[in-house]
C-alpha cells in the first residue's frame, strides 16, 4: 500500500478493480480544512482519463510494474510480434499498446514491454531510432529565411518532418518520443 505522498507522474495504482496510472497531479494544503491531492489518472486498459481528489494521507493500492527486454519481430494487420530476448517466449501486443511510435518499429529492434500483474500495459521504444530515407523531393534552393522542412517517407512507412538538406537514402535519427527528426547519421 502506499499514500498520497508516494504520488508522482507515471505512478501506477488499482482501484475499483481497474488498473490507472497518474498523468499529472497537484497537491493542494487551503488555508482552511486539510490538505488534498487532486490528480488526472488514466485508465491503463480503457485510455479514458477522469479526475479524483484524494485527501491526504489516502492509501492506495500501488502495482509495480516490470520492464521486460524484447525484440520486434513482424507486424501482422494490427498485431505486432515481439520476441523475450531471454526465454524466446513470443507474444503479440495490439498497436494502440505501442501508440504511434509503432511506425518507427524495424525488425529486430529492441523494445521494452511493461508488464504489471501478469499483463502487458504497454510498449516502450528507445528513445531514438536511426532509420533509412526511402523517398523525400530534393529541396529547393532559396525561398527560405530560415527552418523550413519537407516531408521524407522512412523504410518503415513514417513519415516526418525533415529539413532541406535531408535527401534519399540519407540515414536519419529520429526521437520516437516526438515522431521528430534529431539529425542526420
Amino acid at each position: 500500500m502506499a499514500d498520497t505522498s508516494n504520488f508522482r507522474n507515471g505512478f501506477t495504482m488499482k482501484l475499483d478493480g481497474d488498473l490507472w496510472s497518474i498523468v499529472e497531479f497537484q497537491h493542494v494544503k487551503p488555508g482552511k480544512g486539510g490538505a488534498f491531492v487532486r490528480t488526472r489518472l488514466k485508465s491503463i486498459s480503457s485510455g479514458n482519463v477522469i479526475d479524483r481528489t484524494f485527501r491526504s494521507g489516502d492509501k492506495v493500492e500501488d502495482v509495480r510494474i516490470e520492464k521486460r527486454e524484447m525484440q520486434f519481430l513482424y507486424s501482422e494487420g494490427e498485431t505486432f510480434h515481439l520476441m523475450d530476448s531471454e526465454t524466446f517466449e513470443q507474444i503479440g501486443v495490439e498497436r494502440s499498446l505501442i501508440g504511434e511510435a509503432a511506425d518507427l518499429l524495424q525488425e529486430n529492434e529492441k523494445t521494452f514491454v511493461l508488464v504489471a500483474e501478469e499483463r502487458t500495459i504497454g510498449v516502450e521504444l528507445p528513445n531514438f531510432v536511426e532509420i533509412k530515407v526511402k523517398h523525400t523531393e530534393p529541396g529547393v534552393k532559396g525561398d527560405t529565411a530560415t527552418g523550413a522542412v519537407k516531408p521524407a517517407t522512412l523504410e518503415t512507412g513514417a513519415i516526418v518532418s525533415v529539413p532541406l538538406f535531408v535527401n534519399q537514402g540519407d540515414t536519419l535519427k529520429i526521437d520516437t518520443r516526438t515522431n521528430s527528426y534529431v539529425e542526420r547519421v
